[in-house]
This record gives C-alpha cells, structure tokens and sequence, in this order.
C-alpha cells in the first residue's frame, strides 16, 4: 500500500511541478513580494517573490515574474526584505502531550525541589481559589529534573506530600520517563510496599523498602489517572497547535497516540480548528494496533492528517537512568537501565507493521536500546530496505557499528539537536568519556550515508525549532556555552540544520511530495523571519522573530508587530520593527 500511495503523491507533484505560470493563466491568490527564500530542495536563496494559487506554489523567482500572476483579487504581502523558509517541521513531537503540559504546572527549570513544591502548592492553592481544584481533585504537572538541582538525587516524597496533602498530585519528569506521586496519591492508586516492580519499570524505596513516590518507565503503567474527556483533548490539542504555529511549525508528529486521541484529532479537523498537519503514529497496544492493521494506513488527500506509522519502545531515559546501556552507567555501577519491550516483539510488530503498510518508530536512547532496536529492525526488514522508511527515534547513544548499519538498512535517525545542550552538563557522568564518541552523532550518521530527521521531541524539549536549529549548528546553550560548542564535530551547518527541520523531516513522514521545501506544484506551508535564521549571528537565531505562519497558502499565525497583508504591492518598505516573537518554552 504505501507504494501505491507514494507513487500516487509523487506522480501529483510531478505534474503540477511541470506548470509554469504565463500572462495567460488565472492570477494568484497570494503573492509574497520583496523577500529571500530558501528553497531547501537546491542549495541558495532566492532574491525575489514566490505566489500561490489553490493552496501551491506556482512561482518563486524574480519580483516581475510573480507580479505578472497579480490580478484584482490577490492578496500581496509585501516582505520588504525579510527571510521565507519552507514550514518547519517536527519529526518527533508528541502534540496531545504539549497540549496537556499547557494545561499542567509547568515544573521546568526547577532549581530545586523545593522550588518544585512551592510550585505546586501555590498551583493548588490558586486552583482552589479560583475553583478549578476543590479539595481531593487530581494537581498534575511536569517538567521537573533533578540534574538541575544541587544534589541531584530523585526526590521522595515527603515534602511534596506535607505541602499539599489535600489533592493527590502526579509530577512526569520531564522526559516523560519518571513521575513523582505525593501520599494522597499513592493512596488512591493503591501504591504501597507490597506494590512490586513491574517488567521495564521500578518503583524507588527507601531503606524501609516503602516507596518513595518516583515511578521509573513501565512502573508508570501501573496506576491509571482519571482519562480525559474527548473535550479536554480537543481543547488541549487545539490549544498545542496554537503554541507550534506561533514558531513557524507547519507540520508536527504526535507519537504514540490511542482511538480517542485519533477521534479528537478528526474533530478538530472536521471543525476547521487544526491549523497545522499532524502525522500521527499508532501506539505500541495489541487491541488498537489489530484494529489499524486491519482498517490499514489513513492518508489523508489535503494532507492534513495522516497515520501511517506504529511507535514502539526499546528502553527509557538517559536521565532517569532507564535508557539501556551495554554497560552499566559510569554514575551508578551495576545499573545497565530498563529495556521495555523485548527484542522479540519489537520484531513482530515491525513485521506486522510492514506488511500492511505502516512504518515503524522505535525509541531507543542507550546503546543497548540501539542494538535490539536495530536487531529487531534488521530481522524483521530482511536486508536494507529504505523505502519503507523505518525509523530509530532518539538515537542518542550509539556505537559506531550500529551507526553504520542503521545507515546501510536505510533507516532515518530521527534525532533531536535541544536533547544533546539539554543533557550535556551530566551526559559525560552517565556515559563516561568514550562513550561520547557515539553520542547525539548526527555528523557520523551524515558521514556513514544515513538520513537525519530532526525534531524536538516536545513537551520534553521545547516545541521552538529556532531551538533545535541553534543547537545543531552551535551544540552550545543560550548563554553560548560551552565555547566552540559541546563535542564540536557533531555540529551541523545551517543548510543542513533547516534542511533536517523541513525536508528530511518531510521525507521520514512520506510528505516530501507535498511539503519540505519552496518548489513549484508544492503546497504553501511558510514560515516568514523577520531576522534571516539564515544570515544573523548563531547567537541570535533563537530570538529571530517569526512575523507569519503560513499553511496551504492561508496564513494562519501572524506576530502582532509584524506587517499585515495589503491588497496591493508596497515598494521600498522598512523591514519590520517590534519585540521579538512568541514567548518561548524554556529548555530543560
């Protein structure tokens, strides 16, 4: 099926590609004058205006070209100058997730645990005020790291539970790896001493043997919070679509979605009230992946929304000490990290999954979680087979052979640059120092012939691409450091970065026909700078303004200062002027 539906997309764009504009055609409905674009597909920019009509782009070139196509009704947006890329695009995002972050206590860069707590107990207190927590109702958040405080241990959790003993209250971490649970809430989930471990999870104790509150991966599973409501997931999806457009992102992935996330998402669609394209990718559930293997792969004709891909998972986090490691950690001897699905079902779900047309997204983090990801990959691929587009998510600790063969089996690295400045003040505590060499390698799977997509794996990273391009040309935090960047050679240049974050994202997802770069026949998903991310000092990307959000030609985010649309060119207009963009997530 998916090379029938490949072909399909391909000979579409083939053939509106083959279209060039003339004095005769129908005018366009939108014309972008002024500017420098980045096409992506060649190297360069061009220096002039592209215009669309029905949703595509049917010119990009010099200004007198595209104002040829201008007739009574087209909209003109004059750029005066500023910066076009193709829409950007996460590989690897989890927007139902962002979407119920936004409507958590936000735990991020939490300095301590303490600080951790005060945020939730003002978070309740507030709740109760205002009368969204009265007493016993659920006070969720995330984004908490204890690499970022001072002792840099797991909390327990007796503070927690003597600020706020009225509310049962659930803390992810922010890798979405671990939770802390206060006493209420162990209460109510019936989490106790005689609680055991389950298989790809544990369960933290104290010399007591009770537990601490920390649940590690699979333990995670154990207890089951309230499900939301279909209209808190449609709220809160719409609301995460909001945030990525506001970032110049035109397409995101949602990994590991269920049946009623699936429902939600074809509501909002239905309603108008997606403004972005969601590539979705089927949870790792016997029941749910049956049903989908039998109904087969959804494309969606407007590419709007499609599931054609299964997510499975190999192993945990690096920074909850559950990613699988050869090994064991250099921080704390004799723990070699969790594997969560075993190399045998990995194997048979990938078949199953290639047989009716679905994709396969393993997680894997360690070298370990590399290795039977890829064991079970190879096995189940028969030989190299990089038209089925299997995927390694994450990636981030690997030995050189396993790069080599993920790149001889044509399986894409989908890797996320904000994970390698997030982690690198205690990656080399974790790993050691030779273990480095195949760590967050996006240059050695480059040089070994393999295929990056990059991502941002949001809400455990911010959702802002400006981000994810900053860290991978520079492998350095906001405040520049360290200097010359963390483990340089791994940097990428900035073709190669903006390329990552549209087409090769686009191809990971089969949407290259379709979006991934400014070319004729495509659609018109743009992301409009007003300080060229291509040009200005490294240090300045993640704060280059987006001024316009563009999908199918609509424009569907628009900055507050930047300049509006006109029914007619401006010559000779000052670049724009104003604050900078959006308020940004802040890195973990």
């Amino acid at each position: 099926m998916i090379s029938k539906l490949s072909l399909g997309f391909a000979l579409a764009g083939a053939l509106l590609a083959a279209v060039h504009p003339s004095h005769s055609e129908d005018s366009a409905d939108l014309i972008l004058v002024h500017g420098v674009f980045y096409p992506v597909a060649r190297p360069g920019r061009v220096s002039g205006s592209l215009a669309v009509r029905g949703g595509r782009i049917v010119y990009l070139g010099d200004d007198a070209g595209a104002l040829a196509l201008r007739g009574p009704a087209t909209q003109v947006i004059e750029l005066a100058g500023r910066a076009v890329t193709p829409g950007l695009i996460d590989a690897h995002s989890h927007l139902k997730g962002l979407g119920a972050a936004l409507d958590q206590v936000d735990l991020r860069g939490a300095a301590s645990y303490d600080e951790v707590v005060r945020r939730v107990r003002d978070a309740a207190a507030a709740g109760r005020q205002a009368g969204d927590h009265p007493p016993g109702s659920w006070v969720l958040g995330r984004g908490w790291d204890q690499n970022l405080w001072p002792d840099k241990r797991f909390p327990d959790h007796h503070a927690l539970s003597q600020a706020v003993p009225d509310h049962p209250v659930w803390l992810t971490r922010v890798d979405g790896h671990a939770a802390l649970l206060n006493a209420r809430a162990m209460a109510a989930l019936g989490i106790d001493a005689a609680t055991r471990d389950p298989q790809g999870g544990r369960l933290l104790r104290d010399a007591a043997g009770q537990p601490t509150g920390v649940l590690i991966d699979r333990a995670m599973d154990l207890p089951r919070l309230p499900a939301p409501t279909r209209a808190d997931r449609e709220r809160q999806l719409a609301a995460a679509a909001r945030h990525c457009v506001a970032f110049g992102l035109t397409t995101v992935t949602d990994m590991g979605i269920g049946e009623a996330d699936y429902e939600a998402y074809g509501a909002l669609r239905r309603a108008g009230r997606l403004p972005l394209r969601a590539a979705l990718f089927v949870a790792d559930d016997e029941a749910l992946l049956a049903r989908w293997f039998e109904r087969g792969p959804e494309i969606d004709p407007a590419a709007r929304i499609t599931v054609r891909g299964v997510k499975m998972y190999a192993d945990g986090a690096l920074g909850s000490r559950g990613a699988a490691l050869v090994e064991p950690y250099s921080d704390d001897p004799g723990n070699l990290g969790l594997l969560v699905s075993t190399g045998a079902h990995l194997e048979a779900v990938a078949r199953q999954a290639a047989a009716h047309g679905f994709q396969v997204a393993i997680h894997a983090i360690g070298d370990r979680g590399g290795l039977v990801a890829l064991d079970a990959m190879e096995r189940a691929l028969g030989g190299p087979r990089p038209e089925l587009r299997f995927r390694l998510e994450h990636a981030q600790v690997l030995r050189q052979r396993d790069i080599e063969r993920l790149a001889r089996l044509g399986i894409i690295a989908s890797m996320q640059p904000t994970h390698a400045t997030s982690d690198m003040p205690w990656a080399q505590d974790r790993l050691g120092a030779a273990r480095l060499a195949g760590a967050y390698a996006w240059r050695k799977v480059l040089a070994a012939g393999g295929r990056l997509a990059l991502g941002s794996d949001f809400p455990v990273e911010s959702a802002d691409p400006r981000l994810g391009i900053y860290a991978a040309i520079t492998r350095q935090d906001l405040a520049g450091q360290p200097p010359g960047g963390w483990l340089p050679g791994e940097r990428l240049s900035r073709e190669e970065a903006l390329r990552g974050f549209t087409l090769d994202a686009a191809w990971s997802l089969f949407l290259e026909p379709e979006v991934g770069s400014l070319e004729v026949g495509k659609r018109a998903d743009l992301a409009v700078f007003a300080a060229d991310p291509m040009t200005v000092p490294a240090a300045e990307i993640p704060r280059a303004p987006v001024d316009l959000t563009l999908v199918d030609g609509q424009v569907v985010y628009q900055r507050a200062a930047a300049p509006a649309a006109s029914a007619a060119p401006a010559a000779g207009a000052a670049g724009p002027a104003g604050p900078a963009g959006p308020a940004r997530e802040g890195a973990r």
